[in-house]
Formats: C-alpha cells, structure tokens, sequence
C-alpha cells in the first residue's frame, strides 16, 4: 500500500518500482471524479486526450486542443489531494519545435497546477523530452500503439509483434529513460515484450493493454466502469456496470414524474 498521508511524486513512483509496489492509474477528466478516485487511493490522474473521445465524442484525440486539455486538468486538480495529475499534451503541441513544446508543456502547467505532463513517441521525440525535462518539466512517456499517430500505424493494432519492432520499442523505451522521462505508458503491447522493456529500466511502466509484467496499469475511467458501453477491447475489464444503472436510476425517475409521484411531501417545502 502506498502512504496515504503524502502526496504522490516522481520520486515516490521511482521508489514503487524499486520496491516491486505496483502502480495504479486511471483518466480523470473532472473535479467530482477526481475526488472520489483520490479517496479511493489511486496513485496518478492521467488527464488523457481521450477527454475528447469520451466526453466530446470525436472518433479520435487528435482533435483535442490545448486549451481543452488545460481547462479538464485544472478542474481534475481542484479535486486531488493526494494523487498526482498528468496533462496529456495534445497533437501537434511539442512536435513542432522544442521552443514550442516548453512554452505549451509550461503553459498546461502553470495554468493547471498538474505535476507533469504525458507526450507520445520514442527516440524522435527524445530530444524534447530532454529539453522540457532541463527546464523542470516532469514527463511520462508513451509508446506502443499512440493513439494521436493511429493512421499512420494502420489503426488501433497491437504494436511491436515482430523482431524488429520489439527491438524498435526497446529503443525507444531506452531513448525516454536516458532523456529524464520519469515513467513510460506502453500502450498494445505483447506481454512478453512489455515485460522485458519493464526489467530492462529504472523508471517504472505503466500497461495497457500490455499484460501483466509492467510496474502499474492505466485504463480508461468510464471503460472500467462499465460507463462506456459501445466500447469494448480485449484488454479492459469492466469492474461495474454503471450505464445499466444509470439507465435503471433515469427510467425510474422518468416514470415517477409521468405518474406524479416525485416530488412528494418529502421533497416538498411547506409554505
């Protein structure tokens, strides 16, 4: 268990790994959630650009921008006490230029009070990851299958299956550590291989999709909940089933209104 008493750090996330403590992350894209999930004990509020799948119902999250992103992740931060918060910077904000990755990685920053910020690729993206970490910019990491380059992977596929691929996310797993990324998100990635990338670093892993070897796991709040059910993927399970329930809860108020039920006295104010 982690100290429920201290705020989650980097340094604390260096320290589960090394003491073999798995990790537990979720997305988190409003106050009230992120409230009940630091009560609940989880460790990082990923504050994922899949806001703009699950709440604003885009087909992808390369539509999400940064303003979007900033104005989830402040309310996310109002709500946490204990977890740490993380910013997923959106496409096209840090690939442009470093200059431009620091200024938009500041921004989310100073305008949310998150204590990091998540950005997708390997060893191209290497040297950005440098440049916002030596200005005091915390970031994780995120390889595997990234979902703001789905086109150019051929769609939502499990990434690395053949030897040359795993080879290349071993690389680039190895490019993000050397560069100061405090963790990394291996995202549709063979078990085994995600395993070996775990051993082979200091910095701890965090899987989806990517079995059970790796130091944390991460999914998506309203998939785990059973919220989300027009989507469904091999590597989720649904820990509730909270569209049944909101549709049981919604029904049965629809019918007390039609039958003049509710509001009764209870509920009433005398004059």
């Amino acid at each position: 268990m982690t100290d429920a008493a201290k705020p989650v750090t980097t340094h604390a996330l260096l320290a589960m790994k090394a003491e073999g403590r798995r990790i537990v992350m979720l997305t988190c894209y409003d106050a009230l959630f992120a409230r009940l999930l630091d009560a609940a004990g989880v460790d990082i509020l990923l504050v994922g650009d899949s806001v703009n799948q699950v709440l604003a119902g885009e087909d992808s999250t390369l539509s999400a921008r940064l303003d979007q992103m900033i104005y989830h992740t402040k309310i996310v931060r109002r709500g946490a006490q204990r977890a740490m918060v993380i910013c997923d910077l959106p496409f096209l904000t840090y690939q442009v230029s470093k200059e431009e990755a620091i200024r938009n990685a500041g921004r989310a920053m100073a305008e949310t009070g998150c204590q990091a910020v998540k950005l997708e690729g390997g060893e191209a993206i290497a040297p950005t990851v440098r440049a916002l970490v030596d200005v005091g910019i915390p970031v994780m990491g995120h390889i595997g299958l990234t979902p703001q380059s789905v086109h150019a992977l051929g769609g939502y596929r499990v990434q690395g299956r053949d030897q040359a691929a795993g080879r290349r996310l071993k690389r680039d797993a190895r490019a993000l550590q050397a560069a100061g990324a405090f963790a990394v998100v291996l995202e549709l990635v063979p078990a085994p291989l995600a395993a070996a990338i775990t051993k082979s670093l200091t910095i701890p892993t965090i899987g989806i999709g990517a079995g059970p070897g790796c130091d944390g796991q991460v999914l998506v709040l309203h998939d785990m909940l059973g919220l989300n059910d027009r989507f469904s993927a091999k590597f989720v399970k649904k820990y509730a089933d909270l569209a049944g329930a909101v549709r049981k809860a919604v029904g049965a108020f629809a019918a007390e209104v039609r039958q003049g039920v509710y509001p009764g006295k209870e509920h009433s104010f005398p004059s």
